[in-house]
């Protein structure tokens, strides 16, 4: 369940950030995200550009990309990841479900879910065994 839950959040914050850089064409303002136009821009009044960019390469694609690749690594050495990452991954996805509910917030609760569900059966089974060699 862990390992679903770690390639669930790394698939949610690649499509995120992959389909709105190519699909949703964010991509197209990176002459402006990399010219500095944006260093003195009001977050409060974006421009298209400073929208495109919070939409792709700073949202939360990238983090979310991070927590999975993490959840991943540590299930990969024998490590149960805490259950803190879980139970606010799920607290985040409500309050987004409640904001916007047509996203696909589900793969993310499915994914929180899965996650706290393996935490626990991992901690009901004792200590995972390493297949990883002392040292690395």
């Amino acid at each position: 369940m862990i390992k679903l839950a770690g390639w669930l959040i790394v698939f949610y914050g690649s499509a995120h950030t992959l389909g709105a850089l190519f699909v949703l064409g964010a991509v197209r303002h990176a002459d402006a995200w990399f010219s500095g136009a944006l260093w003195r821009e009001d977050l409060t009044d974006m421009s298209p550009a400073n929208s495109a960019l919070w939409l792709s390469v700073d949202s939360f694609g990238v983090p979310l990309i991070l927590v999975g690749l993490t959840v991943l690594w540590m299930n990969g050495r024998g490590v149960t990841p805490p259950a803190f990452i879980a139970w606010i991954l799920l607290a985040w996805t409500v309050v987004d479900a409640v904001i916007l509910l047509f996203t696909p917030w589900p793969i993310i609760l499915l994914a929180g879910i899965l996650l706290v569900l393996g935490i626990r059966r991992a901690e009901h089974e004792g200590p995972m065994t390493s297949h990883v060699r002392p040292g690395r």
